[in-house]
C-alpha cells in the first residue's frame, strides 16, 4: 500500500518556482522504478542536466519502501519490471489521495503507451530517453497547471548518452538469468528486458532477437534456437563492453 506524507496536491513542488535559468527542473525529485541500470543511468543523467533530484527503485517492492518513505514530485514507471506489470503501480498512484502530481509511464514498447495512459500516467516516455528538451517538456507539460509557472522557456537542444557500466550490468544481468532459468517465466522476463535495453543501446539485432524470442514463446514453439543465438549475442557484446 502505498502512503504519502504530504497534505496538499502539490505538496511535493514548494521549490518549483525557483527554479534557475538551465535548470527547469530544479527543487524536484524523480523516483524512477526501473530495472535496467543503462536505461536508469539516462534517466539520471537527464535530471542532472535539469536540476532535479532522481531516486531509483529496480521493482515494484522497492518502488513501494520509497513511496512510504517520501512523495516524491514525478514518478516514471517502466511498465516490465521483474516483480510484476508497472500498469497497476501507476493505477495505485493515481487512485492515492494526495495523488502523486506527475506519474509517467516508460517502455522499449511504444505499444505499451496505452497501458500507462489507461491505468492513469499523465504522460509516456519511449526508450530510449535520450533527448533532454522531450525529457523537460513532457515533465512541465504534465504538471499541475498552478505549478507550471508563466510564460515560455528555451529547451536545450542536447542528447544524452550513458556510458557502457550500465549496459555492462544489464547484459551480465541477462547472462546471469540465462544460464539459472529453468521456468518459462524467466524466458518471458528476459525477452522483454532485453528487448528494452537493446532498443535504449540502438543494437538493433539484439532487439529483434529478444523479439523473435517473445513471439516465440507466446506462440509456444521450441526456443532452443531462439537461447543459442541471444546468449551468443549477449556474450558478444558482453566482451565489447568489457573492452569500453
Amino acid at each position: 500500500m502505498l502512503t504519502d506524507i504530504d497534505t496538499g496536491p502539490t505538496a511535493a513542488l514548494p521549490l518549483w518556482r525557483m527554479s534557475v535559468p538551465g535548470r527547469p527542473l530544479a527543487g524536484l525529485t524523480v523516483l524512477v522504478v526501473e530495472d535496467s541500470r543503462f536505461a536508469s543511468e539516462a534517466v539520471r543523467l537527464l535530471c542532472l542536466r535539469s536540476g532535479a533530484r532522481i531516486r531509483r527503485a529496480d521493482c515494484l517492492r522497492s518502488a513501494a519502501r520509497h513511496l512510504q518513505t517520501y512523495r516524491p514530485a514525478v514518478v516514471i514507471v517502466d511498465l516490465g519490471l521483474p516483480d510484476g506489470d508497472g500498469a497497476g503501480l501507476i493505477r495505485q498512484m493515481a487512485a492515492s489521495q494526495p495523488r502523486v502530481p506527475v506519474i509517467l509511464g516508460m517502455s522499449g514498447d511504444p505499444d505499451a503507451r496505452d497501458a500507462a495512459m489507461q491505468a492513469g500516467a499523465d504522460d509516456f516516455l519511449s526508450k530510449p530517453v535520450e533527448s533532454l528538451a522531450g525529457f523537460q517538456q513532457t515533465i512541465l507539460a504534465s504538471l499541475p497547471a498552478d505549478a507550471r509557472g508563466p510564460g515560455l522557456r528555451v529547451l536545450p537542444d542536447a542528447v544524452i548518452q550513458p556510458d557502457a557500466s550500465g549496459l555492462r550490468d544489464d547484459l551480465a544481468h541477462v547472462a546471469d538469468i540465462l544460464s539459472n532459468a529453468h521456468d518459462t517465466a524467466a524466458i518471458d522476463y528476459v525477452a522483454r528486458f532485453l528487448a528494452g535495453v537493446a532498443r535504449s543501446a540502438h543494437d538493433n539485432a539484439l532487439e529483434a532477437a529478444a523479439t523473435a524470442l517473445a513471439q516465440d514463446h507466446q506462440a509456444g514453439n521450441a526456443l532452443a534456437t531462439d537461447l543459442a543465438r541471444i546468449s551468443g549475442m549477449v556474450q558478444d557484446r558482453l566482451s565489447r563492453t568489457a573492452e569500453m
